[in-house]
């Protein structure tokens, strides 16, 4: 089944497309009326999950909040992220024998791995 374009879902998109950072659901709906895009708080949060859930979006948690970016690489990569200005670097994922060395260490088989790597970024230092 193909998946049903709307303008909204294009502006969400096209929005997000913008931020280099990640950004919560409630920065982005702030943006888009601010552009004059009168979308609401609730298909912003539904249209970010979707785009997070179908492997468009990644998504991280800071500070409590859920975060989102869109990632203009297929290749899988995880991110350095600056807790305080939000900078954000896509990094390449750590050897597959280092995961496996740490789960087998702790008698566990890796089934799937995030790694997300948080701290300050030179400006914020």
């Amino acid at each position: 089944m193909a998946e049903r374009q709307t303008r909204q879902k294009d502006a969400i998109r096209e929005a997000l497309r913008r931020c280099d950072e990640f950004i919560s659901a409630q920065d982005l709906h702030r943006l888009l009326e601010e552009h004059g895009m009168h979308i609401g708080l609730a298909t912003v949060y539904r249209q970010l999950n979707a785009l997070a859930d179908s492997g468009q979006a990644d998504t991280i948690r800071l500070d409590g909040q859920q975060l989102f970016r869109l990632c203009g690489d297929d290749g899988h990569h995880h991110h350095l992220v600056c807790v305080r200005c939000g900078r954000t670097v896509e990094i390449e994922p750590p050897s597959e024998s280092w995961l496996r060395g740490v789960a087998d260490a702790h008698g566990f088989t890796v089934q799937s791995h995030t790694v997300e790597v948080f701290g300050l970024c030179p400006d914020c230092r």
